[in-house]
């Protein structure tokens, strides 16, 4: 072949090039347009369903919802991904620009997709020095609403790898249109930032700021912002708990960017001076066992889930805002107060079983295979027989070998070595407590304290939890009796009180609390119920009969089963701290009992009211019980011999307080029930079980284990001017009481100050019954 033929067959393979090209071309101009379009319409259901406009133009995300106190004080959000929204207006200058230097410096001339950026792409893949990748934030952005929905995703997704990335980063494209269209730049920028994950649990650049610097997105400044931003490209690696030294690199390149565009970093000095500086965490990852009220979180979790599903909302992620009557002050007051004594408590407690385990039985005598039995109540035994077998020596040995674990202590967590059964007996020795605080004239819980550390102890002792509340129930008793026409002033002797009842032996006589059937002495009620005298109470429950005090508590707002027998008087029926609350709180509001409630309003994520809630009330007593009962509830902090006389002189001066103490009969619960005009509280003291206790009554009375709890609590709230909650005196019926509450003129003295209270001598002897 000559040079021409050569020239010549150059030419004709020149010229099928050139045509093979423009062919080349000519489809890809015909058919981009037409796999565009096959994409968003999803053709054949081969790439998966496009979102619509509509959901375009209102993007819904997973968001939190949050509980929000009376105060107006966050106390925690449930989610699925802890994300809260934030408008462009409380995004920090810093923030902003510091997203746009390091991520899309051309955001604003842009829109959506940035071709300048894709040729650096292609320029670094043909010359092997890769420098980034070319997506926008817009595009970043409809990647996080979208394409990572596996919902959306279409037949191409099982062919591999490759295919589905090329149809997810096509819907970015569509979308970044989309969005570009229907959004401002500081929306998307906005949208961006919410929707960005940045790992430790926080999703969205709100809970990022204050998982990681304990700030609002409006405070970060340049260095803090280069953290976060730098988390963006690989929440793991790039971690400042986790990863510190990557972290601090990472920032220090994204200052570096922010420097070379001329951003507050003007010269190299400037640089080499901000990028030596350490990066400054206030860490701290939410979660449902930490901040205020952990307890009633988790407890009214399960009535705003019911809420939700009869009203067709999600409460993990449709952003609703729960107003609830908790108090953060008091809140914080309560929790403060149960951590001081019970702290203290524990360790009277460690060292009045020092050597010995506290779980005996009715003679005083340990358990034998208490651990072993408790043990099989687990989860984790239930998981060993599921994978060994019951009979597997497999599970003995788990249950008995040592491994590393972190366990609670009053001084903080401590990380130790323990077996699975001395890990269940160490935790057992724990006492535990519950706390409720009520305004009895609106029903608005205050403070809700379920017990001594949520992470650790998930029982709620205040709702969930029910124990004998000892002499805490008599109030009953006497309130009923006072219906029946018995005054406060009513002399009974303190002598020996016979039931009959059913089964050998076929009587009942109830001690008193030192274990004698009485002295002789003769008393009024009101001292009777403020000394707690066994053998008062139980005259008056023979007289007006079991039934009625049935009746009554039932009334008053006690909802928990009880029995009619004669040792009701004594309180020997489970109740909880909740109703108990509630039930005292009739007394203190004019007889008319106020459901307990928590939740005032809902609204949804865009601040709409969905729902109102109001208080269920009744009128449960007259007004004329109620304010006996309060006398006599004084008679506790004033009557010699009172149960509550103790409590610090602060807070009896310029303040009506009625308090009753209470103790089962083995000292396995204490309780304390005080009442002041505007507030009711209840505190329970008590091992995890009724068989953990003190050995002796007098250092598990309710006196002892309770009462300083609520002590604590009053003093600090009475100290804090900012709280509506002041001393006074309790509200008196309409038209002053019907009898005379001057008890010495009828031949008792009293230590109370009768001059304190109304009188209106209409009674005499004979109206008693």
């Amino acid at each position: 072949m000559n040079f021409k033929e050569i020239l010549n067959d150059k030419g004709k393979v020149y010229k099928v090039s050139v045509v093979a090209l423009r062919v080349f071309l000519i489809c890809i101009i015909l058919l981009f347009p037409i796999y565009i379009w096959s994409v968003s319409v999803d053709l054949f259901g081969l790439y998966g369903g496009m979102p619509s406009l509509k959901a375009l133009e209102n993007p819904e995300n997973d968001l939190s919802s949050e509980l929000i106190s009376s105060d107006g004080v966050s106390l925690g959000r449930y989610f699925r991904y802890n994300r809260s929204q934030i408008a462009y207006e409380d995004l920090s200058p810093d923030l902003v620009n510091t997203l746009l230097l390091s991520e899309d410096h051309r955001f604003f001339e842009h829109s959506g997709m940035d071709f300048i950026a894709y040729l650096r792409v292609i320029k670094g893949i043909l010359t092997f020095n890769y420098a980034g990748g070319g997506s926008t934030i817009t595009q970043q952005l409809a990647k996080n609403l979208y394409t990572q929905n596996e919902e959306l995703e279409g037949k191409i997704a099982s062919w591999g790898r490759y295919p589905k990335r090329i149809v997810e980063k096509t819907k970015e494209w569509i979308i970044s249109v989309y969005l570009e269209r229907n959004f401002t730049k500081e929306e998307i920028i906005s949208m961006y930032l919410n929707t960005a994950e940045f790992g430790s649990n926080s999703y969205g650049i709100k809970t990022a700021a204050e998982t990681f610097f304990n700030k609002s997105p409006s405070e970060l400044n340049l260095q803090e912002s280069a953290v976060l931003i730098g988390l963006l490209q690989a929440v793991t690696f790039f971690n400042p708990v986790r990863n510190p030294e990557n972290s601090f690199n990472k920032r220090n390149e994204v200052l570096y960017k922010i420097h070379k565009h001329g951003y507050k970093i003007d010269t190299q000095e400037e640089y080499d001076s901000i990028s030596s500086l350490p990066i400054e965490l206030n860490y701290d990852v939410a979660n449902q066992n930490k901040g205020l009220a952990t307890y009633f979180r988790t407890v009214i979790r399960r009535d705003l889930m019911d809420w939700c599903e009869e009203n067709g909302y999600d409460l993990w992620e449709d952003g609703l805002k729960i107003y609830t009557t908790i108090d953060s002050r008091m809140q914080s007051y309560a929790e403060e107060a149960v951590k001081d004594h019970m702290a203290n408590l524990q360790k009277v407690f460690n060292e009045h079983w020092k050597g010995k385990n506290p779980w005996i039985d009715d003679k005083g005598r340990e358990i034998s295979g208490f651990l072993k039995s408790r043990f099989k109540r687990t989860e984790h035994y239930r998981l060993l027989v599921k994978k060994y077998g019951a009979e597997s020596d497999s599970v003995q040995i788990i249950m008995n070998r040592p491994k590393p674990m972190t366990v609670f202590t009053w001084e903080g967590e401590k990380d130790t070595l323990l077996s699975p059964i001395d890990s269940l007996a160490y935790y057992k020795k724990f006492l535990q407590t519950g706390l409720m605080s009520m305004d009895p004239h609106t029903g608005h819980i205050k403070a809700w304290v379920g017990g001594i550390d949520h992470k650790f102890f998930k029982y709620d002792h205040v709702k969930q939890g029910k124990r004998q509340p000892g002499s805490t129930f008599k109030p009953f008793v006497y309130g009923a009796a006072i219906e029946h026409g018995y005054p406060p002033c009513y002399k009974v002797r303190d002598v020996m009180v016979t039931f009959q009842v059913p089964g050998d032996p076929p009587t009942w006589s109830p001690p008193n609390s030192d274990g004698t059937y009485g002295t002789g002495e003769e008393m009024t009620i009101r001292q009777g119920m403020a000394r707690s005298i066994n053998t008062i109470t139980a005259y008056l429950m023979k007289e007006i009969k079991p039934e009625n005090v049935v009746d009554f508590a039932r009334r008053a707002g006690v909802e928990s089963p009880l029995d009619a027998v004669p040792a009701l008087c004594l309180g020997v029926s489970d109740v909880s701290i909740y109703e108990m609350v509630g039930a005292y709180s009739t007394f203190a509001n004019l007889g008319i009992y106020t459901k307990p409630y928590y939740i005032t309003r809902i609204e949804d994520k865009n601040g709409n009211v969905i729902e109102n809630f109001v208080p269920k009330t009744r009128q449960a007593i007259s007004q004329q019980t109620a304010y006996k009962m309060l006398y006599m509830l004084k008679g506790g902090v004033e009557e010699k011999g009172g149960t509550s006389i103790g409590i610090d002189m602060e807070l009896k001066i310029n303040n009506e307080v009625g308090g009753k103490t209470g103790t089962t009969n083995n000292a396995s619960d204490g309780w304390y029930m005080g009442v002041t005009k505007d507030l009711v509280t209840g505190v329970w003291v008590g091992g995890d079980e009724r068989s953990i206790h003190f050995r002796n009554w007098y250092l598990g009375q309710g006196a002892k284990t309770a009462r300083p709890i609520w002590e604590k609590y009053m003093l600090k709230v009475y100290k804090d001017d900012a709280l509506a909650y002041e001393k006074g005196s309790f509200q008196r019926p309409i038209g002053g009481v019907d009898v005379s509450l001057d008890c010495s003129r009828y031949g008792t003295t009293s230590e109370s100050d009768s001059t304190s209270v109304e009188e209106n001598p209409v009674w005499n002897e004979g109206d008693f019954r």
